[in-house]
């Protein structure tokens, strides 16, 4: 049983930061992939930004320069600092893993339960 567990979510000012963090925990052997996807209402789940294992990232365009992933492979966690947030910024942020276990030596595909974050003055 692997949990994805977020926080850090909240309510800021354009312009503002925040930070969130997401931790893995359960019969893990090791993770590869940890990512941070975002939905606002009305519109598709997308790719915030992406970290492998070794630490090669990846970015959407449009928060390129403003939001940073980093991962603490010792904690099993992945943060992802928001900073120069803007109201189009606002979405349910979610947690996304690819983690091996036992029973998934490739690698399953884990969701957290998302956490909100509203860009709003």
């Amino acid at each position: 049983q692997v949990q994805l567990v977020e926080s850090g979510g909240g309510l800021v000012q354009p312009g503002g930061s925040l930070r969130l963090s997401c931790a893995a925990s359960g019969s893990i052997l090791s993770i590869y992939t940890m990512g941070w996807y975002r939905q606002a209402p009305g519109k598709q789940r997308e790719l915030v930004a992406s970290i492998r294992s070794a630490g090669r990232t990846n970015y959407a365009d449009s928060v390129k320069g403003r939001f940073t992933i980093s991962r603490d492979n010792a904690k099993n966690t992945t943060y992802l600092q928001m900073n120069s947030l803007k109201p189009e910024d606002t979405a349910v942020y979610y947690c996304n893993a690819l983690i091996a276990t036992m029973t998934q030596l490739q690698g399953g595909n884990y969701w957290g339960k998302g956490t909100q974050v509203t860009v709003s003055s």
